[in-house]
């Protein structure tokens, strides 16, 4: 046989390539030296490889046969001379680009390892060879909440991929999705969620690839900016998701949901930290709950070189100072939350301050400002406080400019990630498939891998973007944000359903699948800052006729003016 490389990374180990090259391989065979194995002239059950005899050099014109390379697997050579493969297809699936991004950032078979520590419990032992796996499940688990519109057989079905064709020495099908369910509870939650803080922890640390790039938000002093926001999810009507969960809905109606709350990088969009709790009560309550749990729990992502935006709903003093004690923070203030001045305007319109509560006081640095558009001030007053202190180093008007951010670092990368969940839209919202608790929590955490995985490799495309050719960023590098969510997400599926990704072989930092979706993703671009306006109640555009006419979108700069500083 002879190999012919058509990428840049091996999928077989031991394959010495022509020229020292290692990579993904197409097989080359002569359609003469190719035979079926079974003697007799019998078929058997038809489930046999073709084997090749001895064959020569292959000369111009000759007929030939390609092959991909699908899994390597120890042969079993029946009586009757049927050549099959023996394992299971199960322990060979992969997940494609994704699992490239993960064994990249992690290290190499993290799934595998993950699902060495886990325990099974209930009706499944796991000790017979059976079709389903644990390594199997949590990646089942990752993949279904990238695909809204497949059930879970589909699901499996695209992550076995050419694995299915594979004549295996005992006959293999897709599980139904009652063994899925039966196996993701015997798992249960904690190998998610496991494998989510081993991926936020690592993407978290120095050096990080959304660390690496520039800071694209500037507000002085080389701060990153970062945005934290909440948002629920919701689930099948159950009595133990209701019971768990309770709902957002007024007295207790509407499906159950998951809070959430999300912290991640402004500019970038990549997650840094995310903690559950049930939706009942209320809303800023609840919300001010996660953070105190993530303030404990991601102790690492709150440092002093990074700058959190917050809305209105965080805000209360002994919070705000144990946040401030080891980060920054730049929140949106209530109408109603007492600022007490201290001397007059700073040179830049900002102004300091006593905020009191809790039994804690705190000095801050209070920003106001009106936006302008198209020469009209809105009504809406804005009022920011910061524990940046020095007007000189973090001037209020780069602070003001800088919150706007807070919507495109979490609302709208919440608003992506939702999309890959079943009913996902503006009229029905996202809805999870579990129907217990425990299948929710584990869900949900692998819609937070799944989603952050995507995002690395939007990450991972910017290195083989070209800068842009046209419009007004002609000439600049192509960042994260300029790159299409939707596109990405598609592709890393398709990673997978193609069958290069289920090869049965070691995970490498660059695979040439992962090469070629990387090329993909770099050239799905998306058109960034429009300076789009709605009113605030609005969150997507209406298709109706009737609809009243002052909800359009408008397109045109805004201009802010901070009360207090200059006009010019």
């Amino acid at each position: 046989m002879l190999f012919y490389p058509v990428s840049s990374v091996s999928a077989i180990p031991d394959v010495q390539l022509p020229g020292g090259d290692e990579g993904t391989v197409m097989v080359a065979v002569p359609i003469s030296a190719l035979s079926w194995p079974v003697r007799d002239g019998s078929d058997g059950d038809g489930r046999s490889g073709m084997v090749v005899e001895g064959t020569g050099k292959i000369k111009s014109g000759d007929p030939v046969v390609w092959f991909k390379a699908v899994a390597v697997t120890a042969a079993t050579v029946c009586r009757d001379g049927r050549i099959q493969a023996d394992g299971r297809p199960c322990d060979h699936a992969r997940l494609g680009a994704a699992e490239v991004e993960l064994d990249a950032a992690c290290g190499p078979d993290t799934i595998e390892r993950v699902a060495a520590g886990v325990r099974l419990t209930g009706k499944i032992k796991g000790r017979s060879r059976r079709e389903m796996s644990i390594a199997f499940t949590i990646r089942a688990t990752l993949l279904m909440t990238l695909m809204p519109d497949a059930d879970a057989r589909q699901v499996m079905a695209t992550l076995l991929g050419d694995l299915l064709a594979v004549p295996w020495r005992r006959e293999h099908a897709v599980p139904s999705g009652t063994v899925l369910s039966r196996w993701r509870t015997a798992i249960g939650p904690t190998p998610l969620q496991q494998l989510r803080q081993q991926w936020l922890a690592t993407v978290n640390v120095a050096g990080a690839s959304h660390d690496a790039g520039p800071a694209g938000i500037d507000v002085g002093g080389g701060l990153r900016v970062g945005a934290i926001d909440g948002t629920v999810t919701r689930m099948p009507d159950t009595k133990a998701n209701r019971r768990r969960y309770g709902t957002a809905g007024t007295a207790g109606s509407g499906f159950p949901q998951i809070r959430s709350l999300h912290a991640g990088d402004a500019f970038t969009r990549a997650g840094q930290a995310v903690v559950t709790g049930p939706a009942g009560g209320d809303k800023a309550e609840a919300e001010q709950r996660l953070l105190d749990r993530m303030l404990l729990e991601y102790v690492g992502v709150f440092t002093k070189d990074r700058l959190w935006i917050m809305d209105r709903n965080f805000p209360g003093v002994p919070r705000i100072a144990r946040m401030i004690a080891n980060t920054h923070v730049l929140i949106r203030v209530k109408s109603d939350i007492r600022l007490d001045r201290i001397g007059g305007f700073l040179p830049d319109g900002s102004w300091l301050a006593r905020l009191c509560g809790g039994g804690t006081s705190l000095t801050v640095r209070v920003i106001e400002y009106h936006v302008t558009l198209d020469g009209a001030t809105t009504a809406e007053l804005f009022c920011l406080i910061t524990d940046l202190l020095d007007h000189e180093v973090h001037p209020a008007g780069l602070l003001a400019a800088a919150y706007r951010w807070r919507w495109d670092g979490c609302e709208t990368a919440l608003r992506e990630a939702k999309s890959t969940i079943n009913g996902a839209g503006p009229g029905t919202g996202a809805i999870l498939r579990s129907a217990t608790p425990d299948l929710v929590e584990a869900e949900h955490a692998a819609w937070t891998i799944a989603t952050e995985l995507v995002r690395a490799t939007l990450r991972s495309a910017t290195a083989v973007a070209g800068p842009f050719a046209k419009g007004p960023r002609v000439g600049q590098p192509v960042q994260a944000r300029h790159l299409s969510f939707a596109a990405a997400a598609r592709i890393v599926v398709a990673t997978v359903r193609i069958g290069t990704a289920t090869a049965s072989l070691p995970n490498r930092t660059r695979t040439a699948t992962h090469q070629r979706a990387l090329h993909q993703v770099a050239t799905a671009r998306v058109t960034t800052d429009r300076n789009r306006h709605r009113p605030r109640k609005i969150k997507s555009g209406q298709p109706f006729g009737h609809a009243p006419a002052d909800i359009a979108t408008r397109t045109v700069p805004a201009q802010l003016h901070v009360c207090g500083a200059d006009a010019a």
